[in-house]
């Protein structure tokens, strides 16, 4: 099996040439702009490149996008060519050669305004059911991706497997609220409870849909840390998250104050991974718990990849109001 990486220069793809060819795997890589984890460079937009990054190709994992870092600094059609028409361009060229497994990476922010309950209303439960309402153009052509996806999986039978990741980048948060409040590693730390993953257990599912795509034909998951909550918390977590917590984690308050962090005082939804567990055989190691130990002993929580591959950014440039803009420039 040769596997196509799209986006190998980014955090995912970087992440995902790393574990392959340190598995001795059969892998090329391709992107935009060159790294030494891209083999071929070139965009997904223009129809002959891809025909000529896939030959000799039998899987696919699609990593390439633009995020929703880039919503600020790049046109509604740049969205639509590179996220929407790329992604077309991929699926047909893997009908054309024949191509047994598709991973197409999507995001939790497809989810957008189910992610944001009235005031007052309990935390979000999210699971796969949850209807998406984009609320940007990156979750516009994210979702319209998804289901070109799902089309060529049912129309022309290409083992298809769409992964909705949560937060797994190490750059400071774009909110300027947490960003004064909280230091980037403590944000994040908190974020695993309800909204983050690390990039390894990141890998590792993308490597598991690889291989159970001919099996599912379809499929869509959730990816992201283990949440330690069930529904019966929802309205708790709205209300007092850090009584919420600290009910689960009774070492959390000594841990978090030797750190000088803090908890988030509310959280807006809840992840749930149940569904990639129990279909993909997904384990995902790097979870809240994890972290405590990991602080308890004096050790790093962030796995060894997360650590290699480090931050990136996504821009060419350094913007002065935080890590991107939020407005289009």
């Amino acid at each position: 099996m040769t596997i196509l990486v799209t986006g190998s220069t980014g955090h995912l793809g970087e992440a995902l040439m790393r574990t392959l060819r340190d598995q001795g795997r059969q892998v090329r890589g391709i992107d935009i702009k060159p790294s030494p984890f891209t083999d071929m460079t070139g965009s997904i937009t223009d129809p002959d490149f891809i025909r000529r990054a896939m030959t000799g190709i039998t899987a696919i994992i699609h990593a390439a996008t633009l995020h929703k870092p880039h919503v600020g600094t790049h046109a509604n059609k740049d969205f639509i060519d590179t996220n929407v028409a790329g992604t077309m361009n991929l699926l047909e060229q893997a009908v054309a050669v024949g191509v047994t497994s598709f991973v197409f990476t999507s995001t939790t922010s497809a989810f957008g305004a189910a992610l944001r309950p009235a005031p007052g209303e309990p935390a979000a439960w999210i699971t796969e059911d949850v209807l998406p309402v984009a609320r940007n153009i990156y979750g516009v052509t994210k979702v319209a991706a998804e289901g070109i996806c799902e089309l060529f999986a049912r129309t022309m039978s290409l083992p298809v497997v769409v992964l909705r990741t949560s937060r797994f980048f190490p750059e400071n948060d774009d909110d300027p609220d947490i960003r004064n409040r909280y230091s980037a590693e403590n944000a994040q730390a908190n974020e695993l409870l309800y909204r983050r993953v690390d990039i390894e257990d990141v890998v590792d599912a993308h490597l598991l849909a690889l291989e159970r795509a001919p099996s599912i034909g379809f499929g869509r998951y959730i990816i992201s840390a283990t949440a330690p909550f069930t529904e019966a918390d929802l309205a708790d977590l709205r209300r007092d998250a850090v009584a919420t917590v600290e009910r689960l984690f009774p070492d959390m308050a000594a841990l978090y104050a030797a750190h000088g962090w803090t908890m988030f005082p509310h959280f807006d939804r809840v992840y749930v991974n149940a569904l990639a567990r129990q279909e993909l055989g997904w384990r995902p190691k790097y979870d809240f718990r994890h972290l405590l130990d990991c602080l308890r002993d004096g050790r790093e929580w962030r796995s060894p990849l997360a650590i290699l591959v480090g931050a990136k950014g996504y821009h060419d440039r350094i913007f002065e109001d935080g890590p991107y803009p939020l407005q289009r420039r």
